[in-house]
């Protein structure tokens, strides 16, 4: 039995219809872009990360179906010789914005650009409205989304490494006309986060705090990430889940040079 794909592939499906999708680049891939890029009927796929671990999830995930012509590599958007010469018909951009900043900071501003030479077709971006960077929500799982995050983004400060950087619709769309690109249509989903989401997120900071000289720091950090956990999976079965977030999916053509 297929895996149910999340309410923003099937909008990106809805858009596209009956639309060739040819050859198609997943921009930035994981398991679950991977797996929906594979039922596609595509003439090929070529799936990047910055990750070498993501790549192997994602090899696993696909390895039942990937065909000859498929590839997953690894490469950085920053590095202009990266599939220099390319074009697909297809560029999906899968939460890539946020992801950005771990592997090239600052080069946000230059990621459509970047993508315009290699898009013949539409490109599809999906992203998530920020939420660390506002002010505290006034619901309960607005709340503890918001510190969650916060506490996420501190430990991975604290171990030397790179938060995501979510940025607004708005935005995109304003960088993606920069960039070339004719919008086409913008949609927003609300976000009920659940247990995994809560576990991963916590567990992502905590792991961090392992190899964190200041022991004591260590473990107050650790006390206040369980205690985290605890009050958010308590909503989460009272509640069904954290309600809080928007994410978006927009839609975009590159304007043709001659216009």
């Amino acid at each position: 039995m297929k895996k149910k794909h999340s309410a923003l592939y099937r909008h990106i499906a809805k858009l596209h219809g009956d639309r060739p999708w040819g050859a198609l680049l997943d921009a930035g891939t994981g398991t679950n872009s991977a797996r929906w890029v594979s039922e596609l009927a595509t003439e090929r796929w070529t799936a990047v990360t910055g990750s070498v671990g993501e790549a192997e999830f994602a090899r696993r995930a696909v390895k039942a179906v990937k065909r000859p012509q498929d590839k997953i590599i690894v490469g950085n958007w920053a590095d202009g010789e990266l599939l220099k010469g390319e074009i697909f018909d297809t560029v999906l951009a899968d939460y890539l914005l946020g992801a950005v900043e771990g592997f090239a900071p600052y080069f946000q501003p230059y990621l459509f650009q970047r993508l315009r030479p290699l898009t013949r077709s539409t490109l599809y971006v999906t992203g998530l409205e920020p939420y660390v960077p506002t002010d505290r929500p006034e619901t309960r799982a607005g709340r503890l989304v918001w510190e969650i995050g916060r506490f996420r983004d501190a430990c991975v400060l604290l171990k030397g490494g790179m938060p995501y950087r979510e940025y607004p619709a708005p935005w995109v769309v304003d960088q993606l006309e920069r960039a070339g690109f004719a919008v086409g249509n913008v949609k927003h989903f609300k976000v009920g986060y659940k247990m995994l989401f809560v576990n991963a997120q916590i567990d992502v900071a905590i792991r961090g705090l392992e190899a964190l000289a200041d022991r004591e720091l260590a473990r107050a950090l650790n006390v206040r990430g369980e205690a985290l956990r605890a009050e958010a999976l308590q909503v989460i079965d009272a509640e069904g889940a954290l309600r809080h977030c928007r994410n978006y999916v927009i839609a975009a053509e590159p304007v043709n040079d001659s216009q």
